[in-house]
Parts: structure tokens; sequence; C-alpha cells
């Protein structure tokens, strides 16, 4: 039986996406949530039987309805669910997937979600049935500039345009062979989760489109889209 089709929107994990975090938005920022936002769209068009949202941060456990996180660690008292109202005792997401949540809730997606872990990508695709939207949560380098997060390193420019042109290509085994223990001396925190897309489409072939790929903030943001063929 052949795998179901998968459709993947590859976005930043920055807290500026959220309004209650970065408050004004400037031009930047405009560009990169409407970037964003077309990406969602992109995804959900098909519409999927299930969106797996991945992001780092999660080991061996799956988010799902009545999970929920805050955003206390911002210095925003406010609380964001993962899908649907929050219960007791739910499990409590990461940021990662607390976005990529918002950015489904934004694009008027009601339909199921799960949250993974880049580990356990691989293992929820091949349990899904039907048409199935990844929604890759992750950054670049966070050394692109000297007033960046971790400052300046030579090398970040080069890493984000190598991970720019593998997503350009629809190119899953150089998703996968990009080299984790660089991508952590570069503070791009998608590593681990642009690796295990490019392990679980290993073999498929992809229309890819990259719709932003700066970093006006000293971080590589890249946003993108990768379709069935």
């Amino acid at each position: 039986m052949s795998p179901p089709p998968v459709t993947v929107a590859f976005c930043p994990q920055t807290p500026l996406l959220l309004p209650a975090v970065s408050g004004a938005p400037d031009a930047a920022l405009t560009a990169l949530r409407a970037a964003t936002g077309a990406a969602v769209a992109t995804l959900l068009a098909a519409p999927p039987a299930v969106v797996l949202v991945v992001g780092d941060g999660l080991d061996g456990v799956r988010l799902g309805p009545g999970d929920a996180g805050d955003l206390r660690g911002l210095g925003v008292d406010r609380e964001l669910p993962f899908a649907g109202p929050a219960v007791a005792g739910g499990r409590r997401a990461p940021l990662p997937h607390l976005l990529g949540a918002w950015l489904l809730d934004a694009a008027g997606h009601t339909g199921p979600r799960v949250g993974v872990g880049p580990g356990d990508l691989g293992a929820a695709l091949a349990g899904a049935r039907g048409p199935v939207g990844v929604l890759a949560m992750g950054d670049g380098s966070a050394r692109r500039t000297e007033k960046a997060p971790g400052a300046l390193d030579p090398a970040a420019a080069g890493f984000d345009a190598a991970v720019a042109a593998a997503l350009a290509a629809g190119d899953p085994a150089a998703l996968a062979a990009l080299d984790p223990g660089e991508g952590e001396r570069l503070l791009a925190a998608g590593v681990p989760v642009w690796r295990a897309v490019g392990t679980a489409l290993a073999g498929r072939t992809c229309l890819a489109e990259v719709t932003y790929d700066a970093a006006p903030y000293g971080v590589g943001y890249l946003v993108a889209t990768w379709s069935p063929r």
C-alpha cells in the first residue's frame, strides 16, 4: 500500500509571531507573518486528515486535546491551548508546539492535530490514515549578526543557506544530512526537526517553494512548503 500524501509547511518557532509577545509589528515582522500564514494555508488546502505539529522539546509524548502551555517565560501571563480548551492534568506543551497550534487556529483549522517530537515523526506518519499535514517548527542560526542572541559566527549564513537550498530543492536527503553538532554550535534550533522531516520523507519527491529567507533580528527564519508531486 502506498504511503499517504504528505504536505509540509516549514515555519519559524519565534514567539514574535504572537501579537501578545511582539506588540506592534514592524515591516520585517509583517512580511514574516504573511509568509508563515500563506504556508499554513497551503498545508491546509487539501485538507489533511491530521496535522502533525513537529517541534523540539517532546520526548516520547504526543500532544492532543486538552493539552496547553503558557507564555510566562516570555513575560506574558497567558495560557495557550494546543487543541481545544485546556483541561486539568493536561500535558504541558513546549513553545514550538504552542506556536504551531496558534498558527493552525489563526488559519481556522479545526481538524485533528497531534504534537510530536522529532524522534516520533516517522512513527506518527506510519500510523496516519489519509493525507497528512506536517507543520515543522524551527529556526535557523541565532548567530547571524553581531546583535544576534548568540553573537556573530561567520559560518552561520552559509549554514542557513544550505538549509534554504535543501528546502528549495525539495530534497529530503539533504535535510536528513544536516550536521546536528554544527547546528547546535550555531544555535540553529530547527535542525532536529528538519533532519526528522528529511528522514521521514526519504525517497519522496516534493514540489518545493521557499517564501521567506532572512535574518531580520539576527536569527535565520525560513518559511517553505513541500507538496507531493
